[in-house]
């Protein structure tokens, strides 16, 4: 009974009473929108792999089986595979909504860096997850990404072999992709519960991005309405997608089985790697790509770092929030150029695009800040 009691008062002091910035609207929902998901792609993920075979021979064949034999198994396949591209939709509005309201700024700097690594494991995981299925572009987008670690000096070879556990990508590559990714959404999970921790610790951001210690109010009954309502939004359009165009946000060629004998007139990853894919392609060297492409990553956790402006949210910040704009119609270009062909003017296109996304990320976030800052200083004088 006092485990019980000790749980109670756990979980009533960390959802029920807790303290939640009074004018917080529907932005705030994206993060236990995205909790939700998880949730959901850990239950369908657990029953599909009931019947997934785990063998190049028989791998693409089980796919199919699920979908034409198992009771409801196209139910659990198509919210699978579409929840995997409302995750990241969820999660990229998480993380714009983020940047808008300088959510990295102090003291939350630890917290934006938690929530940079989950998205890092996710990238991870809906990549193995892909390569499951052995299709034409799974089996030739797990060959190409995973030969981007050849570009490691000396060593890229060996890398390159251990992970595919020979000299190509084959049995061993499926069944050790298949163990990560049903091991990697529990590191997920661990993750989150970091993530949460970290934020109960912090206390959240609010729209004016001042920090309120008396406006605060129950997070129930007050405001698990919004989030309630971002859930049956994104379970209604979910399964308008699952029901009635379920194979829209992925490749065609994945129903064709993967033969090492036939390349892919163009071989892209899915919609949500295309802007870092168009990042590493910008690059004409492979090294440098790839260093170029995990840039782009390591910058965003290096923001609580180089921020420098007093004043978190961009309401406040009129040149800050045209840079961020501008950052995110800039990311939805590179996606954009992602699935175009390796070709002029492409190629150019990119590189401009890929050199503005590091300008606008420094330089929005410390130059501007440097700037507001003076502004200010000469202002109050």
């Amino acid at each position: 009974m006092p485990q019980q009691k000790g749980l109670i008062s756990v979980l009533n002091a960390h959802i029920v009473d807790y303290p939640t910035p009074l004018h917080l609207n529907y932005n705030w929902s994206y993060g236990s929108t995205g909790g939700l998901v998880l949730a959901m792609q850990i239950l369908t993920g657990f029953f599909l792999t009931l019947h997934y075979a785990p063998n190049v021979d028989l791998a693409f064949g089980t796919v199919e089986h699920m979908m034409r034999n198992v009771n409801e198994g196209w139910i659990l396949r198509y919210f699978h595979a579409n929840g995997a591209s409302f995750f990241f939709i969820v999660i990229y509005c998480h993380i714009f909504r983020g940047l808008y309201y300088g959510s990295y700024s102090t003291p939350r700097g630890a917290l934006w860096v938690s929530g940079l690594i989950i998205f890092v494991l996710m990238m991870a995981t809906a990549f193995l997850g892909y390569v499951l299925p052995w299709g034409q572009m799974s089996f030739w987008g797990a060959t190409v990404i995973t030969n981007l670690f050849s570009a490691v000096p000396k060593v890229g070879s060996s890398v390159v072999e251990w992970l595919w556990g020979g000299f190509c990508v084959e049995n061993p590559t499926l069944n050790r992709f298949f163990n990560f990714h049903f091991i990697l959404p529990f590191a997920i999970l661990g993750m989150v519960l970091v993530h949460l921790g970290l934020l109960h610790k912090d206390g959240s951001n609010n729209p004016l991005g001042v920090n309120f210690h008396v406006e605060r109010i129950p997070f129930y009954p007050y405001f698990y309405v919004k989030d309630l309502f971002g859930f049956l939004i994104l379970l209604s359009v979910l399964s308008t997608f699952a029901f009635f165009w379920p194979n829209t946000l992925g490749h065609p060629d994945n129903y064709i089985p993967a033969d090492s004998l036939s390349t892919p007139a163009h071989i892209v990853p899915e919609w949500y790697f295309l802007p870092f894919y168009a990042i590493l392609r910008a690059i004409p060297d492979k090294l440098g790509g790839v260093l170029a492409m995990g840039g782009a990553l390591v910058l965003l956790g290096l923001l609580p770092l180089f921020n420098t402006s007093q004043v978190r949210s961009s309401l406040f910040r009129p040149i800050y929030r045209h840079m961020f704009w501008a950052l995110f119609f800039l990311f939805l270009f590179l996606g954009w150029l992602g699935q175009k062909p390796v070709e002029d003017p492409y190629i150019f296109m990119g590189q401009c695009a890929t050199a503005l996304y590091f300008f606008i990320l420094v330089v929005g976030v410390a130059f501007v800040g440097l700037q507001e800052n003076l502004l200010a200083r000469i202002s109050s004088k």
